[in-house]
């Protein structure tokens, strides 16, 4: 799967995707929502995953690539996550620290739920946020999500307190 916006590709991740990758998910700023940072090791399983998830279920997260250079900047997607006993399709996004506030994790996202929609035909898709998150709660809110729930996840050994947003298709329709 490959999605274009007005200014950016998200496109497979590819094995030379480990530096860029790992320059964000490395990176404390970043992943504060993750409650750590990734090792060497933990990146290449990262990278592997969403490789396999591509080809497996068709989904997985993208890399986010600058249209006009073709610069990784971070990454997005479709995933399934099982929240509180429940499976749920989810667009997620993280982004290098210096690209922040430039509208990129909305850009790329909007795509993803577009996709979700029109080519998967999904009634719903969700984003799982912690409820520290300020940033991703904008983006999830500027998606025309709204909160469904709240739960600890136990994400990253710590029950940390989450959001879980949805948009519905009809609602997607009037955003």
């Amino acid at each position: 799967m490959i999605l274009k916006t007005e200014r950016l590709t998200l496109r497979p991740l590819e094995d030379n995707d480990f530096d860029a990758l790992a320059a964000i998910l490395q990176d404390e700023r970043v992943m504060t929502a993750y409650c750590h940072t990734f090792t060497d090791a933990d990146v290449q399983a990262w990278l592997a995953r969403q490789k396999q998830r591509n080809v497996q279920e068709g989904l997985g997260l993208l890399a986010v690539c600058r249209k006009e250079t073709g610069e990784m900047i971070g990454q997005a997607g479709l995933t399934y996550q099982t929240c509180e006993g429940e499976q749920v399709l989810e667009v997620g996004y993280l982004l290098r620290f210096d690209v922040w506030h430039h509208g990129y994790a909305r850009e790329a996202a909007r795509a993803c739920v577009t996709y979700a929609f029109s080519a998967l035909n999904a009634p719903r898709v969700h984003a799982i946020v912690k409820q520290t998150n300020e940033p991703s709660i904008r983006v999830a809110q500027s998606l025309g999500m709204t909160v469904k729930k709240t739960f600890l996840s136990g994400f990253g050994g710590q029950n940390t307190p989450h959001f879980l947003f949805a948009v519905d298709r009809e609602e997607w329709n009037l955003v």
